[in-house]
């Protein structure tokens, strides 16, 4: 029978720790009402999501969850190739150092029983069957998601600005992302803090800012400006995008949503280029993150060329 009070725990569970999701829908999916439902939820929880829209391949899944720094991963997948998508996100995650990102699916009854356990056996946290549906809820089936998510990453940060000169660019990034998200919660280590500006002091990086009120297409903008950069400079330079977007002032969750509009941020022949995080204000009050100056600086130390910041 089923444990009706511990559903309304997990459905009323607000998380301890800055809980930040990516949600998609799977590669050549476009049913993507469910995912709209199940990302509108997790932000009435209180997390942080970076949302992608439907048909988003692995590759920018796993990209954008390593340059975000989430602890979970939510995909919708309806389109029948569930079972190859989801495992070489998980091989994909393994092979890049997102080993510790939980991934979760959906598909209603696309996805049979026998394939639930063979991707729970490979390493998928969780893909929620019609029955979990009924059992749970929806809000039982996203609490439980917040709940196993509701870890603190700030021990995974760097403590030495090595991490962000290492030669391999996906662990100079995954390095990035860590120190990023340390600094939001002013956990990062004050030495490496203190290096960290100082070495951004040195580097002559120009820093763009792009405002504007809500809709007026900052987003838009700035995804043309990386492609004309791209273009005019033959793809020499690394580019950081720091997106900033409001926090929601009564349960801290954000929508994290100008992913969706940056079309040139993708690798092109020369591989990738191009850097983005997103981050909310939190408790800033303002259209700015607090941690937008160690955030700028972060990305300056990192080796950037340049960095774009636009505002929520």
């Amino acid at each position: 029978m089923t444990d009706l009070s511990e559903i309304k725990k997990l459905a009323n569970y607000r998380p301890t720790q800055k809980v930040r999701f990516v949600t998609a829908a799977a590669l050549f999916d476009g049913h993507d009402a469910s995912i709209n439902i199940m990302r509108r939820i997790l932000q009435s929880m209180g997390a942080e999501v970076i949302h992608l829209g439907h048909d988003r391949s692995v590759e920018q899944i796993v990209t954008a969850a390593l340059q975000e720094d989430v602890q979970g991963i939510a995909i919708s997948s309806y389109q029948g190739g569930h079972v190859e998508f989801f495992k070489y996100m998980i091989d994909l995650l393994r092979e890049r150092g997102g080993e510790n990102i939980r991934v979760y699916g959906g598909g209603g009854g696309v996805i049979v029983a026998p394939e639930i356990k063979e991707l729970h056996d490979y390493g998928v946290a969780r893909i929620f069957s019609p029955e979990d549906g009924q059992k749970l809820g929806l809000q039982g089936m996203i609490g439980s998601m917040v709940v196993e998510c509701d870890v603190d990453l700030s021990p995974h940060a760097p403590t030495s600005l090595d991490a962000l000169k290492d030669t391999d660019l996906n662990k100079r990034w995954r390095a990035l992302a860590r120190a990023i998200s340390a600094l939001e919660l002013n956990t990062a280590d004050a030495k490496f803090r203190s290096a960290l500006h100082k070495a951004a002091d040195t580097a002559k990086v120009p820093t763009l800012g792009i405002t504007g009120t809500g809709g007026a297409g900052k987003s838009s903008l700035c995804d043309e400006l990386v492609r004309r950069i791209r273009l005019d400079q033959g793809d020499k330079l690394q580019i950081a995008v720091i997106s900033i977007d409001p926090s929601r002032r009564k349960s801290g969750g954000a929508l994290l949503g100008d992913r969706i509009r940056m079309n040139a941020i993708n690798p092109w022949a020369d591989g990738p280029k191009v850097y983005m995080r997103s981050l909310a204000t939190r408790e800033a009050g303002k259209e700015i993150s607090q941690a937008l100056p160690d955030a700028i600086a972060a990305c300056k130390a990192a080796g950037f060329d340049l960095v774009i910041v636009e505002t929520s």
